[in-house]
């Protein structure tokens, strides 16, 4: 029987969603913007919507978030 969720490291947990995903057939390009697209909206939430706040916890520069948010089509909270 695997671990439950809580106890698997990240690399782990990952391996488990993109097995999954492989199994439906998800394209890569869809499941990195979906992955990208949660990453900064969550990020977001945490900063407040703070673009350098966000960008330096992404380890982007700020102008690199302004275009993956013009790309991914995400408004952020504040």
């Amino acid at each position: 029987m695997s671990k439950k969720f809580d106890e698997l490291n990240i690399h782990q947990k990952l391996e488990n969603l993109i097995a999954d995903m492989v199994e439906k057939e998800i394209h890569l390009k869809e499941a990195q913007a979906e992955f990208e697209k949660i990453y900064i909206e969550t990020a977001s939430a945490r900063y407040k919507g703070n673009k350098t706040k966000i960008a330096q916890a992404l380890g982007i520069h700020r102008n690199t978030l302004h275009n993956r948010l013009k790309a991914l089509k995400i408004k952020l909270r504040k």
